[in-house]
C-alpha cells in the first residue's frame, strides 16, 4: 500500500482537520467498515427470516426454486465476481500510478454491474408475466402450495434490496470514473476507490450467498 503520510499531506484533497494523509485514509476506511457492519446486520436479519421460513416450509422452497433460472443466476454470479476483480485491479492501478488503467478497470466494473442488472430485469419481468408477484399479488398456479407467495416475497425482498445496492454501487463507480478521467487519483491519493471497493466486495459476497439459497436448493 502506498505511503499516505508524505507528500499527500499537501494534496488538494487533504482535509486540514487530520494530522496527515495516512490518518485521513485510515479514518475513511474505518468509517466504511462501520457502515458495512450495519449492512451485514440488515441482511443478517433477512437471512434469519429465510432460515425460519425454510424450516417451516422445506417442500415449498424446493418446489419454488425450480421456477428460478439457475443458468442466468450462475451467469450473474460470474459477472459479479468478475466485477470484484476489476475493482480490485482499479485499486492496484492507482497504487502503481497507472492512471489510464484506473479508468479502464472502473469502466469494466460499471459495465459488468449493468450486465447484472439487465439480466435481473429480464428475470423479474418474465416472472411478472407468469403472475409470480410478491405477497397478496401472487397469481401463479404452477406451484401447488398455499404459501408459495412466501418464497417469492423473500426472493423479491432480498434480491431487490441487493439490486438497490448494485445500483448505488453503479452510481459510485460512475462518479469514480468521472473523477479518474480528470486525473484526481494517483499513487498518493486513491481513498475513494479503496472504500468504494470495500462496499462493492460486500455486494458481491451477499450475492454469493443469495444465489445458492434461492437458486440451488435442489
Amino acid at each position: 500500500m502506498a505511503d499516505h503520510s508524505s507528500s499527500t499531506t499537501h494534496s488538494r484533497f487533504f482535509q486540514h482537520h487530520f494530522v496527515d494523509a495516512e490518518q485521513q485514509f485510515q479514518t475513511a476506511k474505518m468509517g466504511m467498515w462501520i457502515f458495512l457492519v450495519t449492512e451485514i446486520l440488515m441482511f443478517g436479519g433477512l437471512f434469519a427470516a429465510y432460515i425460519v421460513f425454510r424450516l417451516w416450509y422445506p417442500d415449498l422452497f424446493t418446489q419454488a426454486s425450480t421456477e428460478l433460472n439457475t443458468l442466468w443466476g450462475g451467469v450473474n454470479t460470474i459477472v459479479l465476481i468478475g466485477s470484484s476483480l476489476t475493482v480490485a485491479m482499479a485499486i492496484k492501478s492507482a497504487q502503481l500510478n497507472q492512471k489510464k488503467n484506473i479508468a479502464i478497470n472502473l469502466g469494466i466494473t460499471l459495465a459488468l454491474a449493468a450486465v447484472f442488472m439487465i439480466i435481473k430485469y429480464f428475470e423479474w419481468t418474465h416472472k411478472f408475466e407468469l403472475g409470480i408477484f410478491p405477497g397478496q399479488f401472487y397469481d401463479f398456479g404452477g406451484i401447488a402450495h398455499e404459501k408459495a407467495n412466501v418464497f417469492f416475497s423473500l426472493y423479491y425482498l432480498m434480491t431487490g434490496l441487493h439490486g438497490i445496492h448494485v445500483l448505488i454501487g453503479m452510481g459510485l463507480m460512475s462518479w469514480l470514473l468521472w473523477r479518474s478521467l480528470k486525473n484526481h487519483f494517483d499513487s498518493e491519493y486513491y481513498t475513494p476507490i479503496e472504500i468504494t471497493g470495500l462496499y462493492w466486495h460486500l455486494v458481491d459476497i451477499i450475492w454469493i450467498f443469495l444465489f445458492p439459497l434461492f437458486y440451488l436448493i435442489e
